[in-house]
């Protein structure tokens, strides 16, 4: 089975649009944190009633990371693509810092809480579900501006970081779920600058051949992560297959 996490919209909505698509994936869990409100899931959903399952699923509460795990194990047996897509990067109330006084400690814990460690309580409590020995992909949707060795203009410190931080975890897990599920291919993606809410605001300076609509930037991952190898775990990739420096 493949699990979606953060599915309602952008990107995470266009995976499982391609997964349907494929009718290899006979199984998919699509996670969100309000399901009643995710109407084009659930349409998807409607469609395909004996394929696609939603779960409620809040990745700043470990309780709903818990209970969506538990949920998942009551519908499928092992999970062969784990994909973690929620991310934040503005709210209503805040932009990405442009400098240093921008600096708000409450964002931080927003922007920490959902893209760094979010994520690794997924994988906590999602992991007994990997196979022992055959091949699966757990994969954290990251961002290049999480590089720190390619990070040359600054700013957005709390982006930047809670992806860096997001990146490391995925090291961490590389190395960890290796031990259990001999298999397992942990990877941070970075799918390019996707047109969703999430960079809408950021998309000025972007030329129209790298903004890449949501449909086209789930079918490079999955293509992406189709081709990945043992050698693949613990790394960091762009969507086109190039490795990115950590």
């Amino acid at each position: 089975a493949a699990v979606i996490q953060g599915a309602s919209r952008g990107i995470g909505l266009a995976l499982v649009r391609a997964l349907l698509a494929d009718p290899h994936n006979d199984r998919i869990v699509a996670s969100c944190r309000d399901p009643a409100a995710a109407s084009a899931l659930r349409d998807l959903q409607r469609a395909n009633p004996r394929r696609l399952d939603i779960v409620a699923l809040d990745v700043t509460r470990e309780d709903s990371v818990r209970a969506a795990a538990a949920r998942t194990a009551e519908r499928v047996d092992t999970v062969s693509l784990l994909i973690n897509c929620a991310g934040l990067l503005h709210g209503d109330h805040f932009e990405p810092e442009r400098r240093l006084a921008d600096v708000d400690p409450e964002h931080l814990q927003r922007l920490f809480a959902v893209n760094a460690f979010g994520p690794l309580l997924v994988a906590k409590h999602f992991a007994a579900l990997f196979p022992r020995q055959q091949r699966a992909v757990l994969a954290n949707v990251s961002a290049r501006v999480g590089s720190i060795g390619d990070n040359a203009l600054g700013g957005w410190y709390g982006y930047r970081g809670s992806k860096a931080a997001q990146n490391m975890f995925t090291r961490n897990l590389a190395i960890e779920l290796k031990r259990r599920h001999r298999g397992i291919i942990c990877v941070a993606l970075h799918p390019g600058t996707v047109d969703t809410d999430l960079s809408q605001p950021f998309q000025r300076g972007v030329p129209a051949h790298k903004l890449f609509p949501a449909a086209r930037a789930a079918a490079q991952l999955l293509a992406g992560i189709d081709g990945l190898g043992p050698s693949a775990n613990g790394g960091f990739y762009a969507w086109d297959g190039s490795e990115i420096e950590w």
